[in-house]
Order: C-alpha cells, then sequence, then structure tokens
C-alpha cells in the first residue's frame, strides 16, 4: 500500500523552483563578490517579500508573495554557495 504525503510533494515543488531560480540567477550574474554582498542582495529580496506580506488581505497575491519567496530561497541557496564553500 502506498502513502502520499502532500506536504511533502508541495515541499519538493517549492525546492524545485527554488533551484530552477538559483540556475537561472547563475546564469544571468556572476558570483557574490563577498559575504556583504550575498547578504545584501537575500535581504533586497527579503525586503521584496516583506512588501507582498504586509499589503492588506485582500489586496495580497498569493503567486507574487510565492515568487518573491521562491527568490529568497534561490538566494539563501546561492549565499551557501558563493560564500560557505563546501
Amino acid at each position: 500500500m502506498s502513502v502520499t504525503y502532500p506536504a511533502v510533494d508541495a515541499t519538493e515543488r517549492a525546492a524545485a523552483e527554488a533551484v530552477v531560480e538559483l540556475r537561472r540567477a547563475m546564469a544571468a550574474f556572476p558570483r557574490f563578490n563577498s559575504a556583504h554582498e550575498g547578504f545584501a542582495v537575500l535581504l533586497e529580496e527579503v525586503d521584496e517579500l516583506k512588501a507582498e506580506v504586509w499589503k492588506s488581505p485582500s489586496k495580497r497575491d498569493p503567486s507574487a508573495m510565492r515568487k518573491e519567496a521562491v527568490q529568497v530561497a534561490a538566494m539563501a541557496l546561492r549565499f551557501l554557495v558563493d560564500c560557505c564553500g563546501e
């Protein structure tokens, strides 16, 4: 008997979206020059997500929040890759 876990499927989809965005960003932009630059880029993405989240509930766009959250995840991964070594 096979059991499915919808939360795992959603997690895998979200992680896959972040990896796709990470690869796009890595192809389009050079690696971070420093941890300070990486943090600044990550903070910018968090600020963009914050702007979406802080809208009144009636004006929030779930797809816009998802897009920004994916970019946050991708830049966090990029920070790990570019600034933290193996």
